[in-house]
């Protein structure tokens, strides 16, 4: 017996061949797979692709598949993604589930815990004991992703156009972030924003060149980076509350590209977090959230996951 589990998310999307031990076998790996941001033909040339790559050329059909993607959560998404995965045609069991659940399996297992992603885009989401699940944030780069690295690079961005025009103090991160782009005008970093040709992922990459800039000094950056802290601790917070577990034992796993590139962000999580539940503890992810699909496609496959529900 083989399964698949995929992650798909903003920046790229992993999909890992496992046997019925949950070894992997090889992996896919391919760009992120969107809904809002690149649209339903695109996600389904993604995960056609790292699917295939995934399988190679093994005369094998995976006894399940565990997709993990942002949006699911919402009725038309999932409705479009289980169409997707319909038309790519595997005769297999099929389990769609936020990309957040697949990081928190991967993290905790099936043990209660709050996961904190923060990549491209941002969400929590927990389980408690009795299985039942709650989220936070989640809403897209537009009215929400609060402490995201795509919202870090908004908010640097934003931060520049105000200190060029002298609304706002004076900040490195003029300096810097021309620097990073290779450009020499600042009216040109709209089109990094508005621009349709520049990936959101250009925007999120800015995350490190802030935490420079803390590290030098620039007050401006370092009070961005204090907001995502309070953003996702706020998040963090809801969550834990929703579920009654603010006095539970429990793991926050912190996953995402962020907390990598920003490491002070991860570190200012660990101090904060033991206000929001003084028995957690805080976690940063080792591993691939996709190990998480596999869990869950195993688990699928020996007769069905058990996906929580919202409280």
């Amino acid at each position: 017996m083989h399964v698949l589990g995929i992650d798909a998310g903003g920046t790229k999307t992993v999909c890992l061949l496992a046997d019925e031990h949950g070894v992997v076998v090889s992996e896919g790996r391919g760009p992120g797979a969107n809904l809002h941001a690149s649209g339903e033909l695109a996600v389904e040339k993604v995960l056609h692709e790292v699917m295939e790559a995934a399988i190679g050329d093994r005369a094998l059909a995976p006894s399940a598949i565990c997709l993990g993607i942002a949006g699911v959560d919402r009725q038309d998404d999932a409705r479009t993604v289980r169409a997707i995965m319909r038309r790519i045609g595997y005769k297999s069991r099929v389990l769609v589930v936020n990309d957040a659940l697949v990081a928190l399996v991967a993290g905790a297992g099936d043990s209660p815990g709050i996961v904190i992603v923060a990549g491209t885009g941002s969400i929590v989401y927990g389980r408690n004991a009795s299985f039942e699940a709650a989220r936070a944030g989640g809403w897209g780069h537009i009215i929400g992703d609060e402490g995201s690295g795509y919202w870090i690079g908004r908010e640097a961005l934003a931060a520049i156009m105000r200190s060029v025009d002298g609304r706002g103090p004076a900040t490195r991160l003029v300096d810097d972030v021309l620097a990073h782009f290779n450009i020499d005008d600042t009216s040109e970093l709209p089109r990094i924003v508005y621009d349709r040709k520049w990936p959101r992922a250009s925007v999120a990459a800015l995350g490190p060149i802030v935490l420079g800039a803390s590290q030098r000094g620039d007050a401006v950056a370092t009070r961005i980076l204090e907001r995502a802290a309070e953003e996702l601790v706020l998040a963090a917070g809801s969550v834990a509350s929703k579920l009654e577990m603010r006095g539970d034992a429990f793991p926050f796993i912190l996953a995402g590209g962020v907390f990598r590139g920003v490491g002070w962000l991860a570190e200012e999580l660990s101090r904060r977090l033991v206000e929001v539940a003084p028995r957690s503890d805080v976690r940063l992810l080792d591993e691939e959230p996709a190990a998480g699909a596999v869990r869950l496609a195993l688990a699928e496959a020996r007769g069905g996951a058990q996906v929580p529900k919202y409280k």
